[in-house]
Formats: structure tokens, sequence, C-alpha cells
């Protein structure tokens, strides 16, 4: 290895580190401007939250220098400094809820930070096991067999909370399935289309200028969106559908260059979107409710039953103004029981306005660029694709949840990465960022030189 090489690897982990103490302070500091500004006085947990925040950051610092020093030192801080907000907003949360009871909400707050140190066991588990990346191409089948059992388990097996079966309940603990099966999608994916790309890519008719793909080859489409379709009527869970969906789109249009396939999958989306949404009532109630939020503030909204929720949201958007009302000065509990979870982006736009908003999305855009940015250093095919869809899973989760709480797309129900409660979310998430890690270290030390030449008589 050069000495250039060798010289690189602690420059990463110094910024990573440098980035990390960051983290650390804006996580800290947030935490204790919330006590502060709520209850006047300083939280009575922050020594334990300040050294869970460090031992987060500090141990998954040294595993990546160990197993993984080549690796994209911005990924980690990323992940963290999403989390570490999440973690002090849930905490802001936590304490509305606890001043009103008729919410009914249970505190999410300490409970998602040790689901927070779950996954990030989890992730270093997967650095430690998962030394090569092309590994997982070996059980692509296998995956997808697995992804698919779990994608329909909660319509047979799941448990109905707020209107959709996306949850299956193990004794006190509720599972969302979904979570996971972006991730086994991607890889799914990723190796197929590195195996059928020319096929995919070189066959089929011209119609209308678009070169459309042969039957044969148009059967995992067709799988995919009657798949998408099922999920939507027995499980009515549309953002689910709709990340599935549009991640097999994505990765079959940068796998082929063929926007025949764009086309296909937007009208197959569309079509079955408006099908699904004119026929299930919980789908079909949620486009009302998109398509005129306020109606719930009329009678006659009130009298069909249409939710609030929406409408309080955009409420909450526009009282945040530019830099917002400052940390627990806003009013999340209008928002009722799903503040801390669906709507949680509601109270950063209330309470750190459009500055905070934005800021949040840059951090969601950067952290998938550096995903990208993996993909296009990488090497192998498979490689490529899977850093592709795991960063676009991201982008469409972020998207569909930010989109229905602002009012572009209708409510999905899906949760926002790394900011809102939940267990399995959580933990899915940490996974995507393992497998990034693992795919930045791999093509990094590809591009890297092999190492001096050798020294000797003759040279």
């Amino acid at each position: 290895m050069s000495f250039a090489a060798l010289a690189q690897a602690p420059n990463r982990r110094r910024t990573e580190a440098w980035l990390l103490g960051f983290v650390v302070l804006i996580t800290v500091g947030g935490y204790t401007c919330t006590g502060l500004s709520m209850d006047g006085r300083l939280p009575s947990g922050l020594p334990g939250f300040a050294t869970a925040v460090v031992l987060l950051a500090l141990v998954p610092h040294l595993a990546i220098r160990r197993w993984a020093s080549r690796a994209d030192p911005l990924i980690l801080p990323l992940a963290l400094l999403l989390t570490g907000l999440g973690l002090v907003l849930l905490h802001r949360l936590d304490l509305t809820y606890a001043a009103k009871p008729r919410l009914r909400t249970a505190q999410a707050g300490s409970g998602q930070l040790v689901w927070t140190v779950i996954a990030v066991a989890v992730c270093l588990v997967v650095l430690l096991v998962l030394r090569d990346h092309r590994w997982l191409q070996r059980y692509i089948y296998v995956t997808m067999a697995v992804a698919l059992v779990l994608l329909m388990a909660p319509a047979f097996f799941g448990a109905d909370q707020f209107g959709a079966k996306r949850w299956i309940m193990l004794g006190p603990l509720s599972v969302q399935p979904g979570e996971f099966v972006k991730i086994m999608i991607a890889v799914f994916f990723a190796g197929y289309l590195t195996l059928n790309r020319d096929a995919l890519a070189l066959t089929g008719r011209r119609v209308l200028g678009l070169r459309l793909p042969p039957g044969r080859q148009m059967g995992p489409i067709a799988t995919i969106w009657v798949l998408s379709l099922l999920v939507l009527i027995f499980e009515r869970d549309l953002g689910t559908s709709l990340i599935f969906f549009g991640l097999f789109v994505i990765m079959l249009y940068l796998a082929t260059e063929r926007t025949s396939w764009v086309v296909c999958g937007l009208l197959m989306a569309v079509v079955g979107a408006g099908v699904v949404g004119s026929l299930e009532p919980h789908v079909h109630g949620r486009v009302v409710a998109w398509l005129n939020p306020m109606a719930a503030f009329t009678p006659a909204g009130q009298k069909a039953g249409i939710s609030d929720q929406l409408g309080q949201a955009l409420f909450s958007f526009g009282s945040g103004g530019i830099t917002g009302t400052g940390l627990g000065q806003g009013h999340p509990d209008l928002i009722g029981f799903a503040g801390n979870s669906d709507f949680i982006l509601t109270t950063v736009g209330e309470e750190l306005g459009l500055a905070g908003v934005m800021a949040v999305l840059l951090l969601y855009g950067l952290l998938a660029q550096r995903g990208l940015h993996a993909a296009l250093i990488a090497r192998d095919p498979f490689g490529k694709l899977l850093a592709v869809g795991l960063s676009g899973a991201l982008l469409l989760q972020v998207f569909v949840v930010t989109g229905g709480v602002m009012g572009l797309i209708p409510l999905t129900g899906k949760a926002l990465p790394f900011l809102a409660k939940g267990g399995s979310s959580m933990v899915a998430n940490w996974l995507m960022v393992a497998l990034l890690i693992r795919i930045s270290d791999s093509a990094q030390r590809r591009r890297e030189p092999a190492g001096p030449p050798p020294s000797g008589p003759g040279r």
C-alpha cells in the first residue's frame, strides 16, 4: 500500500472524529435547551443522556477505524446527527404529552434511546460479519423470498392500528416488517439487475418512440405492480407500496438507461393507486383529506369524520415562519397522538421554522448523496446498484413522509427515518447505514494503488 493511501485513512477518520464531536455538542445542546425552555432548569437525565450520546459516537467510530478504515467519513456523523435530533424532539414531545394526559400518548424518548443503542449494535455486527458486500449477491433469491413473506405477513397476522395493517405483534413489542423489506428488495434488485441488465436494456419493440420491454421481461415489473396493489388492498399501506414500486423503477432505469421502464412504471403506479384509492375506504379517506384539508374544521367535514391532522400540520408550518418559535415553545399537542411519529416534522417546522426543516432535508439529501458517491466510485455493478437502491429508498421514504405532512401528496403513515419513534425503523435505517459504510470502504480500497513497486537489484 502506498504512503498516500496509508495517510488517507487517518485523515478520513480524523475528519469523522471532528464531525462526531460537533454532533455530540448539537445533540446534547438541543436536549439541554429543551429542558431550560420548558421547565426552566437543566433536565434531570442530562448526564445519562450525554454519556449515551458520547458512547453512540465513540464506539462506532472506533469500530469503523478497525473494520472499515477507508469508509466515507460523512455517513456515520450524518446518521448520528439525524438520530440525535430525533431523540431531542421525542424528549421535547414527551414533556408536552406528560402535561396533556388526555392525549393518551406513551413516553417515547427513553424507549427510542434503547432502540438506538440496539440499532447501532446491529450496525457494528454487520460491519464485523460482512467484510465484503458482494457476499449478499449469492443469496438474492433467498433474500427476495424472505422479503415477500415479511411483506405479506401483516395482511394475515398483523394488528390493525390507525387504519393500516403494517405491524406484527410479538408480545409487548410491535414489528413493522416493511422497514426491513425495503433493504431486502434493494439487495434483490441489485443482484437481479446485475445478472439481467443486458437483456433488459437491449431487447424489446419500439412503439411511439419508446422501446418497450418484451413480454417475458415485463414479468418482474408486473409482479411488483401486483404485489404493490395487494399491499394497498389488504394492508392499506400506501407508503410502503409507493417505496416498494418506486425503488424498482429507479433501479431499473439506472441499470438499463431506458425511459420506457420509467413510463411503464409511472403509468402502472398511477392506475393502481387510482383504482385502490377509489375503492379502499381508508386510502380514499386520506385522499379526501388531502384534497381539502380544511374541511375537517367545518360541520360537514366533522360529520363525515375527516381527520384534522393535516390541517393542524399546515397551521404548524405556517406559524413557525422562517426561524420558528423555539424549542419547547410550539403546540404539537394539537396534532394529537401522531405528533411523535407520522407528524414529527411539524414540530421541526413550528419550533425551528423553515430554516430547521431545510436543514433536516439537507441532512437527508447529503446522506443520500454520500451513498450515491459510493455508487460512483464502486467498481462492481452489484455494489453500484445496491448503493443507489439504498439511497433511493431513503429519499423515497423522506419524500412520501414530508410530502404527506406538507400536503403535497396524501398521507401515507410512514415514519420519518431516524427522527420519528419506532424500533423497527431505527434498526432498519442503521442496517442501511452499515451497508453504505461497507460499500464505500470496499470501493475506496479498490481505488487506491495496490502499493509501491518492489525494490531490488536493477530498480
